[in-house]
């Protein structure tokens, strides 16, 4: 027994250590701001009517929905639900028209992304805030962040404060890529101007948004911060679940690549919707897979590698019902990021449509929409100096 007494107190002594760590690990992982709200900072929505604006992802860090927190709470109201583009469930593909809904045990669902992307004077009657939950991919033409705007406007109409809970940028809050939009190019899937990866949370952007007049109206604002995250931190750092934001994003590297390749949404090559691997494969039938991945290479493009791929694009009902090239077996490459601190998703999209224009120029096209994309009238030119965005968004910086 003597013998044995000493490993005893040593495994008490490790198995406390463990726990200790693993207790330090959690208390430092990233508290959202539906988190902090719900832990921290519930008496402001005390005895309040609210209308919450989200979708699936609105989750807690153990992964319960907003609403279902909200409703269960004796003294909060909850009146009313928005949802953005892919729908309350985000089970619903691009572009695809979302109605309103109403459920058995939940308030009306109001969509946002149906025959209006801004909600009405009435569907804000009898409210007393409205609340914005919703995590995004932090790509400009993502349109999350457009609802943001347009709901924010409608509060200031109806004399209705807001409140943004926030949530982390899944690409970092340090690095900014692409051109910075030019007004006149403005539309649902850009509406302000900031570059096309522009580093910021929701909250951030939205103290922006209001400071810099880019609505027309302006409300009265509160950012709930979350607590424990770094600028540093891309999604996978944070501890937090990642839910996919929409039916192609389905993981942290496809919302890495979509900040790039979603420019290809603009011209007659497919972005592999219809199949698996969302912007992860691009091809047509009439590229050579070959020689498309012998002249990347020769881009010598940090972070990230391409291998010749073929696949057929089908329909997937809640995905992609009418993807380019239904049925047809495409040529292509496979982009597979090696390093996602090197790899640069927009120098990567502009390169690689530049090489098939390059290469196909009888077959390539693009159409209006990429100027939408990209931002900007010099299409696909663009380098990466400094335009000032930077300094100007660090005076809304809320975290180091």
């Amino acid at each position: 027994m003597r013998y044995l007494l000493p490993f005893i107190i040593i495994s008490i002594i490790f198995g406390q250590s463990i726990h200790q760590m693993e207790m330090e690990k959690y208390e430092h992982q990233v508290q959202t701001g539906l988190d902090v709200l719900i832990n921290e900072k519930l008496e402001i929505i005390k005895g309040k009517k609210i209308g919450l604006v989200t979708n699936h992802t609105g989750v807690d860090r153990s992964g319960k929905p907003n609403f279902e927190i909200l409703m269960k709470l004796s003294d909060v109201d909850l009146k009313a639900i928005f949802a953005p583009e892919h729908g309350f469930y985000g089970n619903v593909s691009r572009g695809q028209i979302v109605d309103d809904q109403e459920q058995d045990g939940l308030p009306v669902i109001y969509s946002l992304y149906g025959k209006t992307d801004k909600p009405t004077p009435d569907m804000f009657e009898g409210l007393d805030v409205i609340i914005y939950d919703i995590q995004d991919v932090g790509a400009r033409f993502y349109t999350y962040i457009s609802t943001l705007g347009l709901v924010m406007e409608t509060a200031a109409e109806a004399d209705l404060p807001i409140i943004v809970l926030d949530r982390p940028n899944p690409l970092n809050g340090i690095t900014i890529e692409g051109p910075v939009l030019d007004i006149n190019y403005k539309s649902f899937v850009g509406m302000y101007p900031i570059p096309i990866r522009y580093g910021l949370t929701v909250g951030e952007l939205a103290k922006m948004i209001v400071s810099e007049k880019w609505i027309n109206t302006i409300p009265e604002i509160t950012v709930i911060e979350m607590e424990n995250w770094r600028r540093e931190m891309y999604f996978d750092e944070t501890g937090l679940r990642w839910i996919p934001p929409s039916p192609n994003i389905p993981d942290l590297e496809t919302a890495i690549r979509y900040s790039g390749l979603c420019l290809v949404e603009g011209t007659n090559v497919s972005e592999g919707r219809g199949t698996d691997h969302p912007f992860k494969y691009i091809g047509t039938p009439w590229i050579n897979s070959e020689e498309l991945v012998l002249f990347l290479k020769q881009k010598h493009l940090q972070g990230v590698s391409f291998e010749p791929i073929s696949f057929t694009p089908v329909s997937i009902p809640g995905r992609s019902e009418n993807p380019k090239y239904k049925n047809k077996e495409c040529f292509g490459v496979h982009v597979i990021i090696t390093d996602k601190l090197k790899y640069r998703p927009v120098q990567t999209g502009v390169q690689l449509i530049r090489t098939i224009k390059k290469l196909y120029p009888e077959e390539f096209e693009w159409n209006d929409f990429i100027y939408k994309l990209w931002g900007i009238d010099s299409l696909l030119e663009y380098d990466s100096r400094d335009d000032g965005f930077k300094q100007l968004a660090k005076k809304y910086y809320l975290y180091d």
